[in-house]
């Protein structure tokens, strides 16, 4: 097995090093050993660090994450918590979307002024829609 070095991971990961070191010393990651000063980690590093920063999009937080990985650092994904988020997201989606459409309204809207538009004072009034936002 060829150990990859702080750096290359890095430079491969898109993953700062300072990133790297927090993660090792909360336990997400693991080094395999070091070369002088140098962590060095294994292959497999990069998967993980792949599955973290899709967790991290995903808006999991560092210590959900962790909870998705086995004691020997395998993905163990808690499939009804990844429904949950992506059933999270989708509403979040469809709510930007009521936004996104009346943000358009608001700049194309042909009324001398968007209060005298009938349809900008709906969007006004459904503004409580997209408050979560």
């Amino acid at each position: 097995m060829k150990l990859l070095d702080i750096g290359e991971v890095a430079e491969r990961s898109g993953v700062a090093a300072s990133a790297l070191r927090y993660y090792e010393e909360i336990g997400l990651i693991a080094a395999a050993g070091r070369k002088g000063l140098r962590r060095q980690f294994g292959p497999g590093t990069l998967v993980q660090l792949s599955l973290i920063t899709l967790g991290k999009a995903a808006g999991f937080s560092l210590q959900e994450i962790a909870a998705m990985f086995g004691k020997d650092g395998q993905p163990d994904l808690p499939r009804e918590q990844l429904h949950a988020r992506a059933d999270a997201l989708e509403a979040q989606i469809q709510e930007l979307t009521v936004l996104r459409d009346a943000l358009r309204h608001a700049a194309e809207c042909p009324a001398p002024s968007h209060l005298e538009c009938p349809k900008f004072q709906k969007l006004l009034q459904a503004g409580s829609l997209t408050a979560n936002v």
